[in-house]
């Protein structure tokens, strides 16, 4: 079933926590934030919606950071239900399309709820100060291929925090696919 995030909840800060990458690194809030911001992204492996984007996720995440940007996936869905989200095919999929930002396991499921993540992609960018700046979609194509002329939302949001601290006031919600919380 496909969700929309919340609109953005501008200057709510960001909460602290403490997570291990799929190579078993450790970070933190503090470890990850660029001098200019952090995007955190809630994504998994097997979202038809992030299959979609994940080449652009890649792409908007190596930019973003030349500018002084933090970028961090987290994956929070239940692997036991959902075996393609395993911590394996985690490490494969970094691998596979050399990530650039770490991609962290929420195991106990605490950072998605401490943050109301609601779907694949989900995507918290904000700014130096750590407050929330964008909550919206990456761009217009879903799950569909991107159209030559598809603007991009997220990174010219997060260039715009780069550069100002604030995000854009007008920002169209994320879809994707439930987070696949544990009974």
């Amino acid at each position: 079933m496909a969700l929309n995030t919340p609109v953005c909840d501008f200057g709510w800060p960001a909460v602290d926590f403490e997570l291990a990458d799929s190579s078993g690194s450790r970070h933190t809030l503090a470890s990850l934030r660029g001098t200019n911001g952090l995007l955190l992204m809630f994504i998994c492996n097997h979202c038809p919606y992030v299959k979609a984007v994940l080449d652009r996720i890649c792409r908007e995440a190596r930019e973003l950071q030349t500018m002084g940007i933090g970028v961090a996936a987290i994956m929070s869905n239940d692997p036991t239900e959902y075996p393609e989200d395993s911590l394996e095919n985690m490490q494969r999929l970094a691998s596979q399309l050399d990530f650039s930002f770490p991609y962290l396991y929420d195991a106990e499921q605490s950072v998605a709820r401490r943050y109301g993540a609601v779907c694949t992609p989900d995507f918290f960018g904000f700014n130096g100060d750590l407050e929330l700046q964008y909550r919206g979609r990456l761009d217009a194509s879903g799950r569909q291929p991107a159209a030559p002329d598809c603007r991009r939302e997220l990174f010219e949001a997060m260039r715009q925090v780069a550069e100002t601290g604030c995000g854009p006031r007008k920002q169209i919600a994320s879809i994707g696919c439930s987070i696949k919380w544990r009974s």
